[in-house]
């Protein structure tokens, strides 16, 4: 939903959908007032500085790549004694332009990711880079899945990750049949994006 407006969002919120994400932690802010039994979901880079705008309105954040936030979301969600389900951003396609840490450095930062107890970890999250041919994004995928078993397969977190974030529009198919259990597919559903 991000960019979108609101009339837009609640024409398919009646429609039955509940599951919104957002870029932008203030459009977070302010769309989830206006729709507060939906589900929102923080998908974008979240600056440290930002946390405070939606710790006690997201569902999910899906781009936890760095302790320093981590760290963050733990404290602001202790002030509020909650707990924030979180998924970890992997650089899966290795590109520059993308946030995430690198793979080699998973299994480490899952095990110092214990220390926070206000944070849940459910998954992780990964993006394909941009393919015209679409069979082409299927092995980002496969390592997702495979990186993933992996973690679940040392029990170095306290539960199972059960939540792969990964797919878009373009090639949302093929990374459900690798395991996705979350796809963004604003585009498929809002159009192409107006970028203000």
């Amino acid at each position: 939903s991000k960019t979108v407006d609101m009339p837009e969002i609640k024409q398919i919120y009646d429609l039955g959908i509940r599951d919104f994400g957002e870029n932008k932690p203030q459009e977070l802010a302010r769309k989830s007032q206006e729709l507060t039994d939906a589900n929102w979901h923080q998908i974008g880079t979240l600056q440290k500085n930002k946390v405070k705008y939606i710790i006690d309105r997201v569902r999910l954040i899906h781009s936890v790549d760095s302790l320093s936030l981590a760290q963050e979301i733990d404290k602001r969600a202790k002030q509020l004694d909650i707990t924030i389900n979180c998924l970890l951003q992997i650089n899966i396609s290795h590109e520059e332009s993308k946030h995430g840490i690198e793979e080699k450095d998973v299994i480490e930062f899952v095990k110092n990711l214990q220390q926070y107890k206000n944070i849940s970890l459910i998954g992780l999250m990964g993006m394909a880079p941009y393919e015209s041919d679409k069979e082409k994004t299927r092995p980002y995928f496969q390592r997702m899945k495979e990186i993933i078993s992996d973690v679940n397969s040392k029990k170095i977190y306290g539960s199972e990750l059960t939540e792969l974030s990964m797919g878009m529009s373009n090639d949302f198919q093929i990374a459900i049949e690798e395991g996705a259990t979350m796809v963004r597919v604003g585009t498929s559903i809002f159009g192409e994006r107006t970028y203000k």
